[in-house]
């Protein structure tokens, strides 16, 4: 196994469940110490019980966060890295989506990211030294039917990481973007709240109903288990020389090689896949 980075003092955000959880709960089991956050920390509990430190923390709210960084640094001195997990998702047709479900997604994976960014820069300035880990999404790459502002946000998510590794070096900080594919998690749940709306007749999808259920759970399908992501993401992202982009889960191999298909053919595909390959009254 390649040398590791040590003793790291670790920011996670959005660790209620899924990825961010197990994570926080690798990085201790290496020896780091994480400081796990979620908007209700209530939903830190179980982690606040293995000894892990737990904090509130808002992508949202400016305030939430600037509280939560200070906190860190306050008890730990110093923040070594980020691992910018937190996001939501929501399915459906774009043209029946409520611009508000629309926009939280980007404000929460995006503008969320941004801000928790924003807030721990000049630590990492002062220091000269940092990392942040920053979760995108093979669907940043493939965009899919059904999930296009969760698509759009992680493809923003990557070109903005991209972009800010090249600001970021001259300060000595580091910029690694991880592309997940089906991670287990509940994400699928939390985000198919609502979904039935378009099972109504009223929804002109109606009829690909079940074209936009299956969307909701693709990413569960095969997918792989939190821990063994989150063993795997630590030993590549706290490694000294990090890569610049870190792929694993279902389909991480896949879907970037679907993207670089013919337009036309990875339409036709999609399209077939979620029964949109018909004209709909």
């Amino acid at each position: 196994m390649p040398p590791q980075l040590k003793d790291q003092v670790v920011l996670v955000t959005g660790c209620s469940t899924g990825i961010g959880r197990a994570v926080a709960r690798e990085l201790k089991a290496r020896g780091h110490r994480p400081f796990a956050t979620a908007r209700r920390l209530e939903s830190l509990a179980a982690l606040a019980s293995e000894g892990i430190d737990a904090l509130a923390l808002d992508v949202n709210d400016r305030r939430s966060i600037d509280a939560a960084v200070g906190t860190v640094v306050a008890r730990a001195g110093r923040i070594d890295a980020v691992v910018n997990n937190a996001g939501i998702n929501v399915f459906g047709p774009v043209a029946e989506l409520t611009l508000d479900e629309i926009r939280g997604v980007f404000e929460t994976n995006v503008l969320g990211l941004v801000a928790v960014t924003q807030a721990v820069f000049p630590h990492m300035v002062s220091r000269r030294a940092g990392r942040f880990v920053n979760i995108g999404s093979v669907v940043g790459i493939l965009p899919t039917p059904f999930a296009a502002a969760y698509c759009a946000s992680k493809a923003a998510v990557h070109s903005l990481s991209e972009a800010f590794r090249m600001e970021a070096k001259p300060f000595g900080i580091d910029v690694v973007v991880v592309q997940p594919g089906g991670v287990k998690s509940s994400i699928a749940d939390s985000s198919s709240r609502g979904l039935d709306r378009f099972a109504a007749e009223s929804s002109r999808y109606h009829r690909v109903y079940a074209g936009i259920h299956k969307r909701a759970n693709a990413s569960q399908k095969g997918a792989m288990p939190a821990e063994a992501f989150a063993s795997e993401l630590v030993k590549r992202a706290f490694a000294p020389k990090a890569p610049r982009v870190i792929r694993l889960g279902a389909g991480s191999d896949t879907l970037p090689k679907l993207a670089r298909m013919p337009g036309s053919m990875r339409d036709a595909m999609l399209s077939k896949t979620y029964g949109l390959d018909r004209s709909l009254p």
